[in-house]
């Protein structure tokens, strides 16, 4: 099967091609090659591929900058989707559009697949909105707080973290809300059986357990030795008081998810 790619640089894509080189004969759409906001590349690009899936991968993912770059974020998560969707309809392929746990509020969870979005933040709206374009004829795959082995050298949240502790940083991290941390890898093999066995509908692979940020942050401090001490309990609303809008209990789970096992954080966050 021939899958074209856009951001096979980035966190999840690089691992995704890395992991399923084998399964899958990808072809990448990287930057240099095409401007996915540019849709006269999108047609000429698409037009010229042999390709049977299209994995849109690429996204404006900085959630406090996207309340500052609105255009941009505008421009990638929905223009682009839209352009990509529209040619991949023509043609008659197949898409897979990566959203976001973003899409959902956080006031009233857990939130399953037939869960209603409700975005409040400028990042998760325009998420939603990619949603709305290529819903019912395109496949929708929410994931969360993506964590794992790397293969372009981009830090995730717990590499982050990681490096602040070993600097000997405080970290000041919530009690009061919560997030699903999900492992990139399961991510990757959970996208293999989707594009396996391809429905357009909407899909969620996420974590198999849901946790609070300071509970993150010490599982990450005793995972790799590193001083608990520096982690520092604050609440939710102090903490956003400088963030753009953002869900508080982001406990997203699956209804649909009976094909791939998701690890538990306690469980990943050995493997980093």
């Amino acid at each position: 099967m021939n899958v074209a790619i856009t951001g096979s640089n980035g966190l999840i894509g690089s691992r995704v091609v890395k992991l399923l080189k084998n399964d899958f004969n990808f072809i990448p759409l990287p930057h240099s090659d095409l401007d996915i906001t540019n849709q006269k590349q999108v047609v000429k690009k698409l037009n010229e591929i042999d390709f049977d899936i299209l994995l849109h991968l690429a996204a404006y993912t900085d959630v406090d900058g996207a309340e500052n770059n609105k255009s941009q974020a505008y421009d990638l998560n929905v223009n682009a989707t839209k352009y990509l969707f529209d040619e991949t309809q023509k043609l008659g392929k197949k898409m897979i559009y990566l959203s976001t746990d973003f899409v959902f509020d956080g006031k009233l969870p857990p939130y399953d697949e037939l869960s209603t979005p409700n975005p409040i933040g400028y990042y998760g709206q325009t998420k939603f909105r990619g949603e709305e374009i290529v819903k019912d004829k395109a496949m929708i795959v929410r994931i969360s707080s993506p964590y794992g082995i790397s293969e372009n050298g981009k830090a995730d949240f717990v590499k982050r973290l990681k490096k602040l502790l070993e600097q000997n940083k405080q970290l000041t991290m919530i009690t009061n809300a919560a997030m699903t941390p999900t492992n990139i890898d399961d991510i990757a093999y959970g996208l293999k059986y989707l594009m396996n066995n391809f429905k357009s509908e909407i899909y969620h692979l996420v974590g198999g357990k849901t946790y609070t940020p300071f509970e993150i942050a010490g599982m990450i401090a005793k995972a790799h030795g590193l001083l608990e001490s520096l982690i520092i309990p604050t609440k939710f609303e102090e903490y956003g008081k400088n963030k753009s809008p953002r869900p508080q209990y982001s406990l997203i789970m699956t209804s649909k998810n009976t094909f791939q096992p998701m690890k538990k954080f306690e469980e990943g966050v050995n493997l980093i």
